[in-house]
């Protein structure tokens, strides 16, 4: 039927040009963005899973700087009980030395002096074993926490030693002296305790410090994959998407000219009345 009132070819080709153009909209943006997800018009439930993966990577940036920070504060904690036990071992021979009977009065007291000063300098290094703040062998120690999670749960945590003179773990205290062969010989025995249970906590620190070595790997593979997923469900194929845009752009310039054609029909009811 010919009707000047109603053109439904001229309707057809136009709904058909703007689900073109719709098209052609959605695959410039998916282009200028190289997302096919960019927004929740875009696909609802894939745009929710992508921003929660999202989140969770810049979460574990978090995690890994916690890590960071905790294996620093247990690096301090481990190079202050190795310098320790370099002067534990000095003073084991001062000690030993100054134990033997027989010795002259100012021998005795060159070797208490020496004695004395690296004791003292234990207390010197446990006051100044700090990182951020947190000191791992001070007399009330800090422990080492890192994140475990981006739900900020399972943490890693390693705990802290007092490596004070007089603790449980170096029992060489503030008034131990080597004045006398029979004061050497006690000083002797703490010194070895201390060599032991101090040998024992680097054994523990040591792998500690492993396992956020571990631990600071495991998080930058685990935002490696979640960052790959995130791709794999968000990204657009810019090679799909520029062979796309060029089927639209011609199918854009035929829905032009089918609309051109379509309203022009109409114009054919003049001849019926010539």
């Amino acid at each position: 039927m010919l009707s000047v009132n109603t053109n439904q070819g001229a309707m057809v080709a136009l709904q058909t040009l703007n689900k073109t153009n719709s098209d052609l909209a959605k695959t410039q943006n998916a282009i200028s963005t190289g997302l096919k997800v960019a927004s929740a018009k875009d696909n609802g439930a894939i745009y929710a899973i992508a921003s929660k993966m999202t989140s969770d990577v810049g979460a574990y940036d978090r995690v890994r700087e916690s890590t960071d920070r905790a294996a620093s504060i247990l690096d301090t904690g481990i190079a202050a009980g190795e310098s320790i036990m370099e002067l534990l071992n000095e003073m084991k021979g001062k000690a030993l030395a100054a134990s033997q009977a027989g010795l002259s009065a100012s021998a005795q007291s060159a070797l208490a002096a020496d004695y004395a000063q690296l004791r003292d300098q234990i207390t010197s290094i446990g006051a100044n074993a700090s990182f951020d703040g947190a000191n791992m062998i001070g007399a009330t120690p800090n422990n080492a926490v890192a994140l475990g999670d981006s739900a900020g749960g399972n943490a890693i945590t390693v705990n802290g030693v007092s490596l004070a003179l007089g603790s449980a773990t170096i029992t060489v205290t503030a008034a131990s002296a080597l004045d006398t062969a029979g004061n050497a010989t006690t000083a002797l025995g703490l010194v070895n305790a201390s060599i032991t249970n101090l040998g024992t906590q680097l054994a523990t620190w040591g792998a500690g410090a492993k396992r956020f070595e571990v631990h600071r790997t495991f998080i930058g593979k685990l935002q490696d994959a979640l960052t790959n997923g995130i791709g794999s469900i968000a990204d657009a194929d810019l090679s799909k998407e520029s062979a796309k845009l060029q089927a639209l752009q011609t199918k854009q310039q035929l829905g032009v000219q089918a609309l051109s054609i379509a309203n022009t029909s109409s114009q054919s009811a003049l001849s019926l009345f010539r």
